[in-house]
Protein backbone atom coordinates (compact mmCIF):
# COMPACT_ATOMS: atom_id res chain seq x y z
CA UNK A 1 0.00 0.00 0.00
CA UNK A 2 1.08 3.52 -0.74
CA UNK A 3 1.45 6.03 2.08
CA UNK A 4 -0.36 9.17 0.95
CA UNK A 5 0.30 12.67 2.27
CA UNK A 6 -0.76 16.18 1.40
CA UNK A 7 2.54 16.53 -0.49
CA UNK A 8 2.14 13.47 -2.75
CA UNK A 9 -1.67 13.24 -3.07
CA UNK A 10 -1.93 15.17 -6.34
CA UNK A 11 0.86 13.21 -8.03
CA UNK A 12 -0.12 9.73 -6.81
CA UNK A 13 -3.93 10.03 -6.82
CA UNK A 14 -5.16 12.93 -8.92
CA UNK A 15 -2.68 12.36 -11.77
CA UNK A 16 -2.85 8.56 -11.68
CA UNK A 17 -3.77 6.89 -14.96
CA UNK A 18 -5.01 3.83 -13.01
CA UNK A 19 -7.85 3.66 -10.49
CA UNK A 20 -6.68 4.09 -6.91
CA UNK A 21 -8.57 3.41 -3.70
CA UNK A 22 -7.80 5.88 -0.92
CA UNK A 23 -8.26 4.63 2.65
CA UNK A 24 -8.86 7.55 5.04
CA UNK A 25 -7.79 6.21 8.46
CA UNK A 26 -6.15 7.04 11.80
CA UNK A 27 -4.01 5.09 14.29
CA UNK A 28 -6.61 5.31 17.07
CA UNK A 29 -9.49 4.06 14.88
CA UNK A 30 -10.48 0.48 15.74
CA UNK A 31 -12.67 -0.06 12.65
CA UNK A 32 -9.78 1.23 10.50
CA UNK A 33 -7.55 -1.51 11.91
CA UNK A 34 -10.29 -4.08 11.26
CA UNK A 35 -10.61 -3.15 7.58
CA UNK A 36 -6.83 -3.00 6.90
CA UNK A 37 -6.33 -6.79 6.36
CA UNK A 38 -9.43 -6.88 4.14
CA UNK A 39 -7.91 -4.13 1.98
CA UNK A 40 -4.66 -6.13 1.79
CA UNK A 41 -6.66 -9.10 0.44
CA UNK A 42 -8.56 -6.93 -2.06
CA UNK A 43 -5.31 -5.42 -3.30
CA UNK A 44 -3.73 -8.86 -3.73
CA UNK A 45 -6.74 -10.45 -5.42
CA UNK A 46 -7.85 -7.59 -7.69
CA UNK A 47 -4.57 -5.76 -8.34
CA UNK A 48 -6.18 -2.53 -7.21
CA UNK A 49 -3.77 0.16 -6.08
CA UNK A 50 -4.58 1.26 -2.55
CA UNK A 51 -3.24 4.31 -0.77
CA UNK A 52 -3.57 5.02 2.93
CA UNK A 53 -4.07 8.60 4.09
CA UNK A 54 -3.67 9.27 7.81
CA UNK A 55 -6.37 11.84 8.58
CA UNK A 56 -4.65 13.09 11.74
CA UNK A 57 -1.53 13.97 9.73
CA UNK A 58 -3.35 15.22 6.59
CA UNK A 59 -6.65 16.84 7.67
CA UNK A 60 -6.79 19.17 4.65
CA UNK A 61 -7.30 16.26 2.22
CA UNK A 62 -10.03 14.85 4.48
CA UNK A 63 -11.77 18.25 4.48
CA UNK A 64 -11.36 18.70 0.71
CA UNK A 65 -13.34 15.52 0.01
CA UNK A 66 -15.92 15.97 2.77
CA UNK A 67 -14.83 12.93 4.76
CA UNK A 68 -16.78 13.12 8.01
CA UNK A 69 -15.94 9.75 9.57
CA UNK A 70 -13.36 7.04 9.27
CA UNK A 71 -12.70 4.60 7.84
CA UNK A 72 -13.83 6.10 4.56
CA UNK A 73 -12.75 4.62 1.24
CA UNK A 74 -12.81 6.75 -1.90
CA UNK A 75 -12.20 5.18 -5.30
CA UNK A 76 -10.58 7.67 -7.67
CA UNK A 77 -10.61 7.33 -11.45
CA UNK A 78 -9.05 9.99 -13.68
CA UNK A 79 -8.46 12.21 -10.66
CA UNK A 80 -12.09 12.19 -9.52
CA UNK A 81 -13.77 10.28 -6.69
CA UNK A 82 -16.29 7.90 -8.28
CA UNK A 83 -17.28 5.65 -5.35
CA UNK A 84 -17.34 6.05 -1.59
CA UNK A 85 -17.67 3.47 1.17
CA UNK A 86 -17.97 4.56 4.80
CA UNK A 87 -17.29 2.23 7.71
CA UNK A 88 -15.66 -1.15 8.15
CA UNK A 89 -17.49 -3.79 6.13
CA UNK A 90 -16.92 -7.45 5.28
CA UNK A 91 -14.78 -8.21 2.24
CA UNK A 92 -17.64 -9.32 -0.03
CA UNK A 93 -19.62 -6.18 0.77
CA UNK A 94 -16.62 -3.93 0.09
CA UNK A 95 -15.94 -5.69 -3.21
CA UNK A 96 -19.58 -5.27 -4.25
CA UNK A 97 -19.76 -1.60 -3.26
CA UNK A 98 -16.52 -0.88 -5.11
CA UNK A 99 -17.72 -2.72 -8.21
CA UNK A 100 -15.03 -5.38 -8.07
CA UNK A 101 -17.38 -8.38 -8.30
Amino acid sequence: MIKLTTENFEELVLKSSEPILVDFWAEWCGPCRMVAPVLDQIQAEHGLTIGKLNTDENPEIMTRYGVMGIPTLLLFENGEPVKQVVGAKPKRMLEAELGLV
